[in-house]
């Protein structure tokens, strides 16, 4: 049986980002499982999300090299992208909370 990673007609383009779209998927319904423990989802946004002032000063301190700066950059579009299929998941348990 052949491979579909060995196909290159049928192996899926990599995303743009370079993210795995399972990897971000996975991130976020752990948070989710979080919030349906009883977690506030206000405090989990502040747990997946890393301040804007925190990571611009990780790109502006003088001793970071460039390959970190390259990580915290990743890092930081990884977390946005947790973060918005987090609220998505949320909004949609709330929305189907207000039907029942």
């Amino acid at each position: 049986m052949a491979s579909t990673s060995n196909n290159p007609e049928r192996a899926a383009p990599p995303p743009a980002d370079g993210f795995d779209p399972i990897e971000v998927q996975r991130e976020a319904a752990m948070f989710y499982g979080l919030f349906l423990r009883g977690a506030s989802p206000e405090e989990l946004r502040r747990d997946i999300a890393i301040p804007r002032e925190v990571f611009l000063k990780w790109l502006s301190h003088p001793l970071y090299d460039g390959q970190f700066r390259e990580n915290a950059k990743r890092i930081y579009r990884f977390r946005r992208q947790v973060l918005a299929v987090f609220d998505e998941l949320v909004d949609q348990a709330r929305l189907k909370d207000r039907l029942q």
